[in-house]
C-alpha cells in the first residue's frame, strides 16, 4: 500500500494518510451514491479502493435526475444521508446551488459518451454516419432512452432539433430506475441509448457503438462531498483518489468505456 501512496502525489498522499489514525482503530464507513454513468466503474473498483484507503465504502445507486423516487436528488430531498455524490456535473451543480454539496469539493472525474445497444446476437446496424444513424431510428420498431442526462439530451434537444421527435416519440420509452440495456437484453426494446459505461456491464445486450460525433454529447461525471457528511475529510480523500492519475484508476476508468479527466 505504501508504494501506491507514493504514486498519488503530495496532496492526495496527505489527504489519505490523514485517515491513518482512523484506519488503525476501525475503518470509517463512507456512504457513496453514484448515478449509472460511474456505477459499474465504482462497483468494480470497490475492493481495491477499500484496500488502498482503509475505508469501508457503502455504495448506493440512483439517477442524476429524472424525478424517479430513487434518483439522487429525490433521495436527498427526503433527507437520506450520504458522504459522497457521483453524478453528472450539471446535476451536481444544481444540488450544490440547493445547498446539498460543499462547493469547493466538486471534482470532475470522467467524460462519458452516449452509445447504442441491441440484444446480444442481434444484427448490429451501422450508425457510424449521420445518414445511417437516422435510417436506424426510422427503421427501429421500439427505442429506449434513459431518464437521466443522456436521455434528457436525446429526447428534449437532439431528436427535436433533428426533426425526428414526432416520429420517434410514439415508439420510444423513457426508462426509469433501470438500465436501458437491461430492457434491450430481455427483448422489451429493439434498440437503446445510454451512456456507454452503463451499457457495457449488462449481460444479454451488446454495444453497437457511440452515436455519430455530429450528434454526440459528452457528459462530465463529477463528485462532491455532501454538507451532511459525517466524515468530510475521508470523503474528500476518496474523491482525490478517484480523480488521481494512478495506473489502477486510469485503467479501471478506461475499461469501463469512460475517459479519465486526470489523463487529459
Amino acid at each position: 500500500m505504501k508504494g501506491i501512496f507514493y504514486r498519488l502525489g503530495p496532496v492526495l498522499l496527505a489527504a489519505i494518510l490523514s485517515l491513518g489514525s482512523y484506519a488503525a482503530e476501525a475503518a470509517v464507513k463512507l456512504k457513496v451514491i453514484t448515478s449509472g454513468g460511474f456505477a459499474g466503474t465504482l462497483t468494480a473498483m470497490e475492493p481495491q479502493l477499500e484496500k488502498d484507503t482503509g475505508l469501508d465504502i457503502d455504495i448506493s445507486y440512483g439517477s442524476s435526475s429524472g424525478g424517479a423516487v430513487d434518483s439522487i436528488p429525490e433521495r436527498l430531498k427526503r433527507g437520506e444521508q450520504f458522504d459522497v455524490l457521483i453524478l453528472s456535473r450539471s446535476s451536481l451543480d444544481k444540488l450544490t446551488n440547493k445547498d446539498f454539496v460543499s462547493k469547493d469539493t466538486r471534482t470532475d472525474l470522467v467524460r462519458s459518451r452516449i452509445g447504442m445497444c441491441v440484444k446480444k446476437g442481434a444484427t448490429k446496424p451501422d450508425i457510424s454516419t449521420p445518414e445511417n444513424f437516422i435510417k436506424v431510428l426510422h427503421e427501429a420498431k421500439t427505442i429506449g432512452y434513459s431518464a437521466s442526462a443522456s436521455g434528457t439530451y436525446l429526447s428534449s434537444k437532439l431528436w427535436p432539433e433533428m426533426g425526428l421527435w414526432q416520429m420517434i416519440e410514439p415508439k420510444s420509452t423513457r426508462v426509469l430506475s433501470k438500465r436501458v440495456a437491461s430492457l434491450v437484453a430481455d427483448g422489451q426494446l429493439e434498440i437503446g441509448f445510454q451512456q456507454i459505461s452503463e451499457i457495457l456491464p449488462i449481460q444479454g445486450a451488446e454495444l453497437v457503438g457511440p452515436i455519430p460525433s455530429k450528434y454526440q454529447k459528452v457528459t462530465t461525471f463529477s463528485s462532491g462531498v455532501t454538507k451532511s457528511s459525517l466524515h468530510p475529510q475521508e470523503a474528500a480523500a476518496l474523491i482525490h483518489y478517484l480523480a488521481s492519475d494512478t495506473p489502477y484508476v486510469i485503467n479501471s476508468i478506461r475499461q469501463a468505456g469512460l475517459d479519465p479527466v486526470a489523463a487529459e
